[in-house]
């Protein structure tokens, strides 16, 4: 007898798991429920179709209910909600949206792929007809519609995440003074601070004004346009806002059908995708799985991940074991003119499941600095201290960032360590990279640390000493200073000239070497080790320092005093 398969929600994961069970099974009968009237939109495409990059509003729908059922043979029913789930008679109960009419529907095996659905909090005026979230086609098309006829001065952001951050490029793009509302002190959660405030710098450049460590009170109408009240009570005032806040899992039809649920409310499932009941399966933004690098569960509300959990539970539900291994979150997104990209843990979850780790920063070229258009990326590195295992990433720079982090994900799922990195043999032309490929610096430098070649410290330690014993030591060319910048009470004494320095220096002294990016730190760090001193190099030298500085005042009186301020 042929499966009865029910799928709840048509975008990524609803419309791969039915094109996925098709595939393996002709016979089965699958219907398609999706509460929306398009299937399959490519939902990361919205922000591009409000800023007019992409034009075409029909570009975003990547198949329609006909044409797919046409070729996959699947029943798609949209404008159809699922309101209830009857695990004991394996009925779930539909409601037409268009006529209100309800129905019963029974399945042998279903999947959940609800999503997940903005946040939306219980504020003053959150209902203002000026306040949009960012979902589905339907919004987007609400947001596209106010902007061309109403015509807006001015936007505020509430929330820095991935959509905050690509309607904020959006809404420049489109004419609009934007400004991005913040409750954490930075922007981007997946990034560590100093990583963050590389777009931070960027964000200013751009004309977005960043209102960080603050959030919104309530929302308030004045002659006609919107007021967005503070924390720090202060009056924004603009024409139009964009919840951006975050996501929960759409768990309604679990919890009500007794499915089990996780801490922050996503659906439970093993390594096959299958729920507390055996013969429901559940995928994507709604679902708790495993992280690869702790082993612990999480959430990660992000495309990939959804579709390869769509094939596993299609595989499962047709009768063919398959198994999720678990999710690194891996994530890239463009801000204006930067690449942001992360992957596997940051210091602030590894700090928060005590998992011992060690951090090191790399800056360099996009390919052959002697080719034309070469541009910077930095790059932080998470592995472990005891055998090198690659633990996370974070990269942010400009052309190739997308190619590297991808190749740090594949390290991490591979169980590859720093020392993997420094061997790995990447496609090398000029246009494309250098002979050492910055994924190759990486491990270098990592691969350094661990083996006692490289005693680094980092910007946000220097608190540890005092100005009495310790001197920092800039290495960078005189030009260098002119041109970048320079730290008031460095004592500077170029790479080259070193050496003709060292019998005037006092050996009694702790010494605290850096250059632009870290190499010329490193090789004067060599050069003093040998020669006795008791110094350590700065990591990701003069470059990351500008990053972390604003942190580093914030956290240290003692760091004031150091860099003069």
């Amino acid at each position: 007898m042929a499966t009865k398969l029910v799928i709840i929600g048509g975008v990524a994961g609803g419309a791969t798991a039915a094109a996925r069970a098709r595939r393996l099974d002709e016979h089965a009968e699958i219907i398609m429920f999706e509460r929306g009237e398009h299937i399959s939109f490519a939902n990361c495409g919205l922000p591009y179709y409000i800023s007019g990059v992409i034009e075409n509003r029909d570009d975003l729908l990547l198949t329609n209910p006909v044409a797919f059922g046409d070729r996959y043979y699947v029943d798609v029913r949209v404008n159809c909600e699922v309101v209830g789930i009857d695990r004991l008679n394996k009925q779930v109960k539909v409601r037409n949206q268009l006529t209100g009419e309800t129905f019963d529907e029974s399945y042998d095996k279903l999947i959940l792929a609800p999503g997940a659905e903005p946040l939306k909090p219980p504020i003053k005026g959150i209902d203002h007809e000026s306040i949009f979230n960012l979902r589905n086609i339907p919004d987007s098309d609400r947001i596209k519609k106010f902007i061309d006829e109403r015509q807006p001065r001015a936007a505020v952001i509430i929330g820095a995440g991935f959509i905050g951050l690509e309607m904020a490029e959006a809404l420049v793009h489109r004419g609009i003074k934007t400004t991005v509302l913040e409750k954490l002190p930075q922007v981007m959660a997946p990034l560590d601070q100093e990583m963050a405030a590389i777009v931070h710098g960027h964000l200013k450049e751009k004309g977005v004004e960043l209102d960080l460590e603050n959030g919104v009170t309530g929302f308030t109408d004045k002659d006609g346009r919107l007021v967005v009240s503070t924390e720090k009570n202060q009056d924004l005032v603009c024409d139009l806002a964009i919840l951006s806040v975050g996501v929960r899992p759409e768990n309604r039809l679990a919890k009500e059908a007794g499915l089990a649920l996780g801490e922050r409310g996503g659906i439970k499932v093993d390594a096959a995708m299958r729920t507390s009941d055996p013969n429901i399966y559940a995928v994507g933004d709604a679902v708790e799985v495993k992280d690869l690098v702790t082993g612990l569960p999480t959430m990660t509300p992000l495309a990939g991940p959804a579709n390869k959990q769509a094939r596993i539970a299609a595989d499962n539900a047709m009768g063919r074991l398959s198994t999720f291994s678990g999710t690194l979150g891996t994530a890239v997104v463009k801000v204006f003119d930067l690449t942001v990209a992360s992957t596997g843990a940051n210091e602030k979850s590894l700090n928060a499941k005590k998992v011992p780790y060690l951090t090191s920063y790399t800056h360099s070229n996009s390919h052959a600095t002697y080719y034309p258009g070469a541009q910077w990326m930095s790059i932080k590195l998470l592995f472990s201290p005891s055998n090198g295992k690659v633990l996370g990433a974070q990269i942010v720079g400009q052309e190739g960032v997308d190619k590297r982090i991808d190749v740090l994900a594949t390290a991490i799922y591979a169980n590859m360590s720093v020392y993997d990195l420094e061997e790995l043999e990447l496609a090398y032309a000029p246009p494309y990279s250098s002979a050492k490929d910055p994924v190759n610096v990486a491990g270098f430098v990592a691969a350094n640390m661990l083996k006692g070649d490289l005693d680094p410290i980092f910007w946000h330690e220097l608190a540890r000493y005092t100005q009495d014993d310790t001197i920092l030591l800039d290495v960078r060319q005189v030009d260098e200073l002119e041109t970048a910048g320079k730290i008031e009470g460095a004592r500077h004494i170029p790479l080259g000239e070193l050496r003709e320095w060292l019998d005037d220096l006092d050996r009694s002294k702790n010494y605290l070497v850096f250059c632009a990016i870290g190499y010329r730190g490193y090789l004067a760090y060599r050069l003093m080790s040998q020669r006795g001193f008791n110094v350590k190099s700065i990591s990701g030298g003069y470059k990351t320092y500008l990053g972390s500085k604003e942190q580093m005042m914030k956290e240290s009186p003692q760091t004031k005093l150091w860099l003069g301020e």
